[in-house]
């Protein structure tokens, strides 16, 4: 079971991921909240497709270009949708 820092640090990497994304795809304007969920799926995302590839992220630092990967491409999947 998961402990509650690793909850938090989870989120924290995913509210950072949603930000780094959100300036890399040029998308103005956004709360902390669309960050968070932005950075949340998208470290999801990303930790499915690395996986899925055969690539693992260790460390803080890993996790948070797998997470901003991940958010990045969410958020191209959604331009292109609408």
């Amino acid at each position: 079971m998961f402990a509650l820092i690793d909850i938090v640090y989870f989120l924290l990497i995913g509210l950072i991921a949603g930000w780094f994304a959100s300036i890399l795809m040029d998308r103005r304007g956004g709360s902390l909240l669309s960050f968070l969920l932005i950075g949340v799926v998208g470290a999801l995302l990303g930790g499915f497709l690395f996986r899925l590839i055969g690539l693992a992220a260790y460390g803080l630092l890993a996790q948070l270009i797998m997470a901003t990967i991940g958010a990045c491409l969410l958020l191209f999947l959604v331009r292109r949708i609408r």
